[in-house]
């Protein structure tokens, strides 16, 4: 398969392009916030129809996950428990934890708030809640252009961390283990009152699938 061809396979089916060692997503991107400022305020439709805002989190370290279920790389990290222990971790540690699911209706990923907490369950995954988020307005407001994507903001709202879950770019099992995961370093950093060393990354993965 040639290099054009092979580019042109992987937006059809919705992965990241590799090029040189970078990541180009097929689909259109918004601007995203930058860390060390106020992030986006948000509210959105949690899975059990309550409406939950970022304000309302104020003095508590927020996580935002962005997922698709159906991503390959998003089931590396499930299919080896990778993402329920960080969520088990963090969650222990008092952090609320919000995962986001803005696929559009009719596109791969989106899932009714049913269907949402059966893959809560049957994952056995630990967020705090399940946001839904189907016009995909929370995730433009962030620029959430891949799943995972992820962001880490302290108890004031302040955006600290944005980027990918660790420096392993692959859907491969393996690469988990050994791992340098930057979200973890993020909350240890945030918990401790101390800057984050790599506040930004790029995010890998599947794109986000907007209307």
């Amino acid at each position: 398969m040639s290099e054009l061809s092979r580019r042109a396979f992987l937006a059809a089916s919705g992965l990241a392009v590799v090029t040189r060692g970078s990541l180009v997503n097929p689909s259109s991107a918004w601007a995203a916030p930058k860390t060390g400022i106020a992030a986006p305020a948000f509210t959105a439709s949690a899975t059990t129809g309550k409406a939950l805002s970022l304000a309302d989190q104020r003095g508590k370290i927020v996580v935002l996950e962005w997922t698709n279920h159906e991503c390959p790389y998003v089931r590396k990290h499930y299919e080896t428990g990778n993402m329920q222990a960080l969520q088990k971790e963090a969650t222990g540690q008092g952090v609320v934890w919000l995962t986001i699911i803005s696929s559009a209706p009719g596109t791969q990923g989106f899932v009714s708030a049913g269907e949402a907490d059966q893959l809560t369950t049957s994952r056995q995954a630990a967020p705090t809640a399940v946001l839904l988020d189907p016009t995909g307005a929370v995730g433009k407001m962030y620029g959430a252009t891949n799943t995972p994507h992820m962001y880490v903001i302290d108890k004031v709202g302040t955006l600290m961390y944005a980027g990918a879950i660790d420096d392993r770019p692959t859907t491969r099992r393996s690469d988990v283990q050994g791992a340098q995961n930057y979200v973890r370093e993020a909350l240890q950093a945030v918990a401790a009152g101390q800057p984050v060393k790599t506040p930004v990354t790029r995010a890998y993965g599947c794109t986000v699938k907007y209307a």
